[in-house]
């Protein structure tokens, strides 16, 4: 049997090369724009000189503390509320006084419990944290923090976390990015925790493996809710943890994420009572009873339906399909990706018990081209995607590419937001306590670092040094900072009394061209 023949790797490189800049010039002649891809420069150190990292260092470090220390009265407020179950003889750390440890130990993206021990208690850090946030008072013992989390209601502390994100509303930091008024959040389920044994009665628990390999496997699943704006900023919101208690015990079912969906549902409108909401699903949730309490709630929703998903609506489709006007098509170039769109309003859906209940539903189909270079053979080849969703309200001309492309497909930063929470610094599904009511109590804790880092990002004063350095890059550079000797306290009191305002960069996504 003769060996294949080998590929020449220079020949090879250089081959694609004229392959993509033959492509960019035909994109560029039909006024197609690539999507921008953010990579950190592969280049030396940008300061000359020990003065000039010291200042870098200062100004971005002093902003950063600055933008927590502007929402911790905030945070404050809803947190000294939790009751203490402590015994206040043996008090030595306030409850605020460790909730604050809590969120900066996200912040800074320690690790483990461990290792938040052994770097925020280092003199160096010590120092500078108890000088750039006052209200901390004192670094705790890791422990006190978990010892208090097992005990209190952790609910309060994403109370919190909702409060914040309520003012950051009212003061209208979000409104460019609305979609027709609304704000869009998305929900999607993710695996927190998995283990071999039983650590708590709340696990829910599968089978797996098979035959002799067939085990029983335990694990945690946290339903998510994300304010998801298209210029790729993504607010962490709430976290509906999945319950084997809550599961229908009577048939044998454990809690689900369709059971879940209503509980999230329902305390999303009561911290919201007057918000309008467009909610972005996935293709778990084309069900009645979940569109159901959208109408009750007056929500608008786009919910991917998949193939075989709602067959009744899959057949109206195929049957008005044929007489579509060009009123219910759309052509159009969105960034270097060729769009058709085509829709059909007023379904109506049938559901419950012998169908006695309907829905007037609206589904719109998103098909979509582009070129790019094939990896194997180095040839510029066609690629082809199919987007479907279903939604309460018509659609038309002039709706169809904002609520389609800057709110149904931007569903997918939620799911991006945890591959950051979860391999980006945040540990998301590192265990830091077995209890269960600890281990929710952390998890809030994090998703209000995550939250305070997203704004520091995208913040006017902060967002070019992010993008230099990276996200993970930027918190290393202030931890390195706060465990140096770089900062300099008459230099923080000045900075520290300039006026304040958080500007966020909103920058408005690709405009699209129609074709007809």
């Amino acid at each position: 049997m003769s060996k294949p023949i080998r590929k020449d790797p220079k020949s090879w490189r250089k081959q694609r090369k004229a392959a993509q800049k033959s492509l960019r010039a035909s994109k560029k002649a039909e006024m197609m724009k690539p999507r921008s891809h953010t990579t950190r420069p592969n280049r030396t150190s940008s300061y000359e000189t020990v003065e000039e990292e010291k200042q870098a260092r200062t100004e971005a470090t002093i902003e950063h503390a600055r933008i927590i220390r502007a929402k911790l009265p905030i945070l404050l407020r809803e947190l000294a509320g939790i009751p203490d179950p402590r015994n206040p003889i043996m008090i030595t750390h306030k409850l605020t006084c460790l909730m604050i440890y809590g969120i900066l130990m996200f912040v800074l993206q320690m690790g483990s419990r461990r290792q938040a021990n052994e770097k925020l208690t280092a003199p160096a850090m010590k120092q500078q944290l108890l000088e750039l946030f006052p209200d901390l008072e004192t670094i705790p013992h890791h422990d006190t923090l978990c010892r208090l989390l097992t005990g209190i209601d952790v609910d309060q502390i994403e109370t919190a976390q909702v409060a914040l994100v309520r003012s950051l509303i009212r003061d209208k930091k979000f409104s460019d990015h609305l979609i027709e008024g609304c704000y869009p959040i998305a929900i999607d389920g993710t695996q927190k925790l998995v283990r071999k044994e039983l650590l708590d009665s709340q696990w829910l628990e599968r089978e797996v493996g098979s035959g002799e390999k067939k085990r029983t496997q335990y694990y945690v699943y946290v339903l998510e809710a994300n304010l998801v704006l298209s210029n790729g900023m993504t607010i962490p919101l709430m976290s509906e943890f999945l319950d084997y208690t809550k599961g229908d015990t009577e048939r044998e079912k454990q809690d689900c994420e369709r059971r879940a969906i209503h509980r999230l549902a329902e305390r999303l409108k009561k911290a919201f009572p007057n918000l309008p909401i467009l909610l972005l699903l996935d293709g778990l949730f084309p069900v009645g009873p979940v569109m159901e309490r959208c109408l009750k709630y007056h929500w608008r929703f786009m919910i991917v339906l998949r193939d075989g998903n709602l067959p009744y609506v899959w057949d109206e489709y195929r049957g008005l399909k044929r007489m579509l006007t060009d009123e219910d098509r759309l052509s159009q170039v969105w960034g270097d990706r060729k769009q058709d769109f085509h829709w059909v309003n007023d379904i109506e859906y049938f559901y419950g018990a012998d169908g006695r209940k309907s829905i007037i539903l609206h589904m719109v189909v998103c098909d979509e081209s582009w070129e790019e270079i094939d990896e194997s053979t180095g040839e510029v080849v066609k690629r082809k995607l199919r987007y479907v969703w279903v939604s309460d309200l018509p659609f038309c001309r002039k709706k169809v590419h904002k609520r389609c492309n800057l709110g149904g497909r931007y569903r997918w930063a939620i799911e991006e937001g945890f591959l950051v929470e979860k391999r980006q610094g945040y540990n998301y599904e590192h265990c830091y306590a077995y209890d269960w009511n600890a281990m929710r109590g952390y998890h809030y804790l994090m998703r209000i670092g995550h939250l305070l880092n997203v704004l520091a990002a995208f913040s006017a004063k902060l967002v070019t040094v992010f993008k230099e350095k990276g996200p993970q890059g930027f918190i290393e550079f202030v931890r390195t900072t706060l465990s140096g000797l770089w900062l300099n306290s008459m230099e923080v009191q000045r900075l520290f009394s300039r006026p304040f305002q958080l500007r966020l960069v909103l920058k408005s996504p690709l405009i699209p061209i129609v074709l007809n």
